[in-house]
């Protein structure tokens, strides 16, 4: 690193990204920030992020470039886009969910020389905004005195799963856990609409799972969203569809069958063409409809 107290660069302030950016800076780190649409990233200059017009002008003399957008595509566009201003030798901590296109950005780390460091976040907007995120991370004992700062940060504890970034395992880590949180978001809503259409207290059916082997916080939250018609986006239809399709394009390479995950991603789908892409995961419920219920 090019100095005592590193220089970071986030690029994508989105949902998860904006918090990262905002309790990297509260801990005294100057951050630099970039987001497609700018008025997301003017938002965080008031907690004394700096914000920049393009990725190469927020990378430009930093020391470790965090990316957290929408998907591995966008990532990518993005490191090429400030790829002119990156350091070799510059840390690239990519905290994006980007399923099978981690090879891809891997490929283009060493390309340009960067230290490259898979590490996807699991949590969403409330866990980043309390610094409770758990990270999940691979890269060489050498680069971890540099990161595990930023991740305690962010997050409430890093799992190390590899000592090559390079490798993919902790995004491939990242598509099975998102495979368990879309079987858990399904079945909730399923069942809670199931409820509605039979005449069933949905309240006594929470009442039963609460407190049991079969509750819990991701429980509490999504029944308590979907019975209070609360679809404020902890993370949003669209993106957990975009994560379901990840998941199953990485199923189908390897040749296992996701029945579960592949009505779930359907679910999904038809949410959103319902009108719900940008509220909570938790309007999947939609989806048990033929029109808004």
């Amino acid at each position: 690193m090019t100095s005592a107290q590193p220089v970071i660069a986030v690029l994508g302030t989105g949902i998860i990204g904006a918090p990262v950016a905002r309790n990297l800076a509260a801990s005294g780190l100057t951050v630099r920030a970039w987001n497609r649409t700018r008025a997301k990233a003017e938002a965080l200059a008031a907690d004394g992020v700096q914000v920049a017009d393009s990725p190469a002008e927020a990378v430009d003399g930093a020391d470790v470039v965090l990316t957290v957008l929408n998907d591995g595509p966008r990532v990518l566009e993005a490191v090429r886009a400030a790829a002119p201003k990156l350091a070799r030798g510059t840390v690239w901590v990519q905290i994006s969910t980007v399923g099978e296109v981690v090879d891809e950005l891997a490929a283009f780390a060493d390309e340009a020389g960067l230290v490259f460091v898979d590490a996807p976040v699991q949590g969403s907007r409330q866990p980043a905004e309390l610094g409770k995120l758990v990270v999940l991370a691979a890269a060489p004992e050498s680069v971890r005195p540099t990161v595990q700062p930023l991740f305690d940060t962010i997050g409430s504890r890093t799992v190390w799963v590899g000592e090559d970034g390079t490798s993919g395992a902790a995004s491939r880590l990242k598509l099975v856990l998102n495979t368990w949180v879309g079987a858990l978001t399904h079945g909730v809503g399923e069942a809670l609409s199931l409820a509605d259409r039979l005449g069933v207290d949905p309240r006594h059916f929470v009442d039963v799972v609460s407190g049991g082997p079969m509750d819990s916080g991701f429980f509490q939250g999504k029944s308590a969203a979907i019975l209070g018609q609360d679809w404020t986006p902890q993370f949003s239809v669209d993106n957990s569809e975009k994560d379901a399709r990840l998941v199953l394009e990485a199923a189908e390479r390897v040749g296992v069958r996701l029945d579960a995950t592949e009505a779930g991603h359907r679910r999904f789908q038809r949410a959103a063409r319902l009108g719900h892409g940008d509220k909570d995961m938790a309007a999947g419920w939609f989806a048990s409809f033929d029109a808004d219920a």
